[in-house]
C-alpha cells in the first residue's frame, strides 16, 4: 500500500473532549470537520492489552497490512482505500479501528515508563493553571517553576515543578514557596503513562477516552 496514494474516508463520527478533560455524547462532531486527518491517533496497545502509545493512521495500516494485528476495540474510525487488484479488479480497503493491539511483548521495564517532561506536558498537567495564583494563562505566559530553586539543590523532575505565570514566577525568584509566603494550590507529581497518554492527545476519540480511563491508577484529590 502506498500511503500517498490511498484514499481516506471517516466512517465514524468521534466524540471530543471538552476542555475539563471529559468526553460529551452531545452534538457530537464528524471527525473530518474541525481536525485534520493528520492528526487522527490510534491507541496502540501490546498483545496483553497494555497502552503503548499513539500511532499515526500510517503506521496503523502497516501493521494490518503485516497481519501485525492481534485484535481490536471499537467500532471502524477510518476506512483506507488503497489500489486495485490486477487478478479481480477490486480495491482493497483497510477499515481502521480506534484501539488497535499488535502481536508481540513489551519489555518489563517498558510497561510504565516516565514520561518525558517538557513544558507543554507540564501545561497540561496542571491544565494551564498558575499553581501559585491559580489563574488560567495561554501557553505563551506560563513557565516551568521549580519549587525547590535548581540553585538550592532542586531537580528538574516531575516531582519539583509546576506551571506558573511570568509575574508569580519572578515574584517567587530563587526562593521556595515557603520563603516567599507563596504557599502551592496543588502537589506536584509525576503523571502516569495512562495520565501522560490522555494529556498529549487533544482528539480523543470516546472509545479511546473509556478505555484509558478504565486504566487510571487510583489517586488521591491534589488539595
Amino acid at each position: 500500500m502506498e500511503p500517498d496514494r490511498a484514499q481516506l474516508r471517516v466512517i465514524h463520527t468521534g466524540v471530543p473532549r471538552i476542555p475539563d478533560g471529559s468526553v460529551s455524547a452531545e452534538s457530537p462532531i464528524p471527525l473530518a470537520l474541525p481536525h485534520r486527518l493528520d492528526s487522527v491517533r490510534l491507541l496502540s496497545l501490546d498483545a496483553h492489552g497494555r497502552a503503548l502509545n499513539w500511532i499515526s493512521w500510517q503506521d496503523a495500516a502497516c501493521l494490518y497490512a503485516r497481519e501485525a494485528v492481534a485484535w481490536t476495540l471499537g467500532d471502524p474510525c477510518l476506512s483506507i482505500h488503497g489500489g486495485m487488484s490486477r487478478e479481480t479488479g477490486e480495491r482493497s480497503t483497510l477499515d481502521l479501528h480506534p484501539i488497535i493491539a499488535a502481536r508481540g511483548h513489551v519489555r518489563p521495564q517498558a510497561l510504565d515508563p516516565t514520561p518525558a517532561l517538557s513544558n507543554a506536558a507540564l501545561f497540561a498537567r496542571d491544565q494551564h493553571l498558575c499553581m501559585y495564583c491559580g489563574k488560567s494563562y495561554s501557553r505563551q505566559l506560563l513557565t516551568r517553576d521549580h519549587v525547590v530553586p535548581l540553585s538550592r539543590g532542586g531537580r528538574d523532575i516531575w516531582e519539583n515543578v509546576v506551571c506558573a505565570c511570568f509575574h508569580c514566577n519572578s515574584r517567587k525568584g530563587g526562593r521556595t514557596p515557603q520563603q516567599a509566603s507563596m504557599p502551592l494550590l496543588a502537589v506536584p507529581y509525576r503523571p502516569s503513562w495512562i495520565e501522560h497518554l490522555i494529556l498529549s492527545n487533544r482528539n480523543i476519540l470516546a472509545d479511546q477516552m473509556a478505555f484509558l480511563k478504565s486504566h487510571l491508577p487510583k489517586r488521591r484529590p491534589r488539595s
